[in-house]
C-alpha cells in the first residue's frame, strides 16, 4: 500500500489539490518512470475522481491535471470574476427571483471556484523527508493572470476564448507575438476583432508582426 504524504496540522482535513474540507484519499501508484514513490494523499470527491483519471507520469502533472478539470466543471463560475467585479454585482438592480438569488451568490460562487483552482496544496514529504520539487514541471509553466491562476498560458487562453467566445487560435496566435506579460492586450485586440475573416485576421497578425521589434 502506498504511503500517507506528511500532513501539516493546520492542513489536516483538507484535500491536497484543491483544499476544500474532505474526508476521503486517492492513492498514486508508482511507475517505471515515475520520479516520486507511490503516494495516498487526502482529496475531495470530485478531485480524487478527477486524478483517478489522469494519472499521467507523476503526481505534479496528475494535479495539473485535476486543475484543468475544476476548470472545465466551473467555467461558468470562474467567469463571473471576468464579466464582473464584487462592487458592479452589489450594486445591480436585479430585480426578479432568479437574477437576485445570481446578485446574492454569484461572488461567493466565484471566489469558491477561484480558490480551489488557486490552491497549490502544501510541499509533498513522506516521514519527514521531502520529494524533489525540481520534479514539479508544471509550477514552472503556470500563468497568473486577473487573479486566477492557471495549469499554463495556453489554459488561459483557451478559457478567455470560452468565455468571451473568443477565436482561440487567433488570440494564441496574438500571445505568441506580444507575449504573456502582454496577455490583457491580446484579449483586447481579439475582442475588438470577434467574428472577422480570416483574411482580416491575417491582416491584423502581419500588422502585429511589423511592429514587433527586430534583433
Amino acid at each position: 500500500m502506498p504511503n500517507l504524504i506528511d500532513i501539516p496540522f493546520d492542513k489536516r482535513h483538507l484535500c491536497w489539490f484543491c483544499e476544500e474540507p474532505c474526508n476521503l484519499s486517492v492513492d498514486y501508484y508508482r511507475q517505471s518512470h515515475c520520479p516520486h514513490p507511490s503516494l495516498t494523499l487526502p482529496a475531495c470527491k470530485e478531485c480524487a475522481t478527477l486524478a483517478k483519471n489522469n494519472t499521467l507520469t507523476s503526481i505534479w502533472e496528475c494535479r495539473v491535471a485535476v486543475k484543468d478539470g475544476l476548470m472545465q466543471t466551473y467555467q461558468k463560475d470562474l467567469a463571473i470574476g471576468i464579466n464582473w467585479t464584487e462592487e458592479e454585482l452589489a450594486e445591480s438592480e436585479f430585480e426578479c427571483m432568479v437574477f437576485a438569488g445570481f446578485k446574492k451568490s454569484a461572488w461567493f460562487m466565484y471566489q469558491v471556484a477561484r480558490d480551489r483552482v488557486n490552491a497549490k496544496g502544501w510541499p509533498l514529504s513522506l516521514e519527514g523527508i521531502l520529494l524533489d520539487q525540481a520534479s514539479d514541471g508544471p509550477s514552472q509553466t503556470q500563468f497568473e493572470f486577473d487573479g486566477l491562476t492557471y495549469p499554463s498560458l495556453l489554459h488561459a487562453i483557451r478559457h478567455y476564448s470560452q468565455v468571451m467566445m473568443l477565436d482561440k487560435a487567433f488570440l494564441q496566435e496574438i500571445v505568441s507575438l506580444l507575449g504573456r506579460d502582454k496577455f490583457s492586450q491580446a484579449i483586447k485586440i481579439a475582442r475588438l476583432n470577434v467574428g472577422i475573416t480570416q483574411g482580416k485576421q491575417k491582416q491584423i497578425i502581419a500588422e502585429l508582426k511589423s511592429e514587433q521589434p527586430r534583433d
